[in-house]
């Protein structure tokens, strides 16, 4: 019996390493797909209430990644989703006096460096693995 549910627990946690793995890169796609509906006016309603992200839970998957040592590869989405969601703040709150145009493209670059990023510690982790 003990050994029944030491299995499950094990199963348990590979799960759960494994989705939360995962969840920063479907949470950093939600993000880019909600910016890009709206400059375009599409409703994302329910985009925004799957992929919304508050900055408590952003948080809680900063610490789990320092925890169980996620390598920098992982943290970059979450960096991506900090800084797209300040953005979206300093403009709902402070005004940005710039057009939709202007923030959409700086939300692009956002974007674009992100994914540079991404691309360059995920290159260098499997060179590194040689």
């Amino acid at each position: 019996m003990a050994k029944e549910e030491k299995s499950v627990s094990k199963r348990g946690y590979k799960i759960m390493l494994i989705a939360l793995k995962v969840i920063p890169m479907l949470l950093a796609l939600c993000s880019m797909l909600n910016i890009l509906f709206d400059f375009f006016g599409i409703d994302s309603f329910i985009l925004s209430f799957i992929g919304g992200m508050s900055l408590l839970p952003l948080a809680f998957l900063y610490i789990v990644a320092y925890v169980f040592q996620f390598c920098i590869y992982h943290r970059m989405f979450l960096h991506y989703i900090l800084a797209n969601n300040l953005l979206t703040y300093a403009d709902y709150f402070f005004g940005l006096h710039v057009s939709d145009r202007i923030l959409f493209m700086v939300h692009v670059f956002v974007v674009g460096l992100s994914l540079f990023f991404i691309l360059y510690f995920y290159r260098k982790e499997k060179c590194c693995r040689r």
